[in-house]
């Protein structure tokens, strides 16, 4: 898929970028770091790859596959990918656990914020309905240059959220510091890019959109 390769060769301008910028603390996505990118990260101080606060969407059971993909609300690829990882819930149901973690990438505006608003979504029960809101309607808000916080306000209310909750869960401290467990979780992990997949642990390198599903029924045959 041409457009998977685009942002792979996209992603390699941004890598000095995700191991020393906050993307949600920065509005400009020019900034660049002189610091080296190289440090090391030994094997056994990696994180895993789903902790107690990873989203999950569909839990499969503890002997089942885990498909983790690491995405960017604003990110196209990411929602080109969305209704493909949509079709694959429903027809590996039961059979496959589907986790999501953050990774906001620095070039877009509204991307910490979209994470933040789908994880105060989230303390009230409400993932899956946000974060199918967020792709649903991400070419009505992405690549802009101005927060879009309210109308992510918007969706919650929507939704039937809890509104004073929900507005206290965007200003806690605590909701932006899971967003960036996520990310930094990431980086230790070597991700660079969205979306990026694991399947069964195994990051894949992403060339067509059949390879999830290719990955998906190799670890199933095991």
């Amino acid at each position: 898929m041409t457009v998977l390769i685009l942002a792979a060769a996209v992603a390699v301008l941004v890598i000095a970028l995700l191991l020393t910028v906050r993307p949600w603390e920065s509005s400009d996505p020019s900034l660049t770091s002189d610091e080296s990118t190289d440090s090391a990260v030994s094997p056994t101080a990696l994180p895993p790859l789903v902790d107690e606060s990873t989203l999950i969407l569909d839990d499969a059971g503890p002997d089942a596959p885990v498909v983790v993909e690491f995405l960017d609300f604003e990110c196209e690829v990411c929602g080109a990918v969305y209704p493909v990882m949509e079709e694959l819930r429903g027809e590996y149901d039961g059979e496959v656990t589907f986790a999501v973690r953050y990774f906001p990438l620095p070039g877009h505006f509204n991307s910490g914020n979209a994470a933040v608003a789908v994880e105060t979504a989230a303390q009230q029960g409400a993932f899956e309905a946000m974060y199918q809101r967020m792709f649903e309607t991400q070419s009505e808000w992405g690549e802009g240059r101005e927060s879009e916080a309210d109308r992510f306000r918007g969706y919650a209310q929507e939704l039937g959220l809890d509104m004073a909750v929900y507005d206290a869960g965007v200003a806690d401290p605590a909701t932006l510091a899971r967003v960036e467990q996520d990310f930094q979780a990431g980086v230790a992990l070597g991700v660079d890019r969205t979306p990026t997949i694991f399947v069964d642990g195994e990051r894949l390198e992403l060339s067509q959109e059949s390879d999830i599903e290719t990955a998906i029924q190799a670890a199933l045959a095991e």
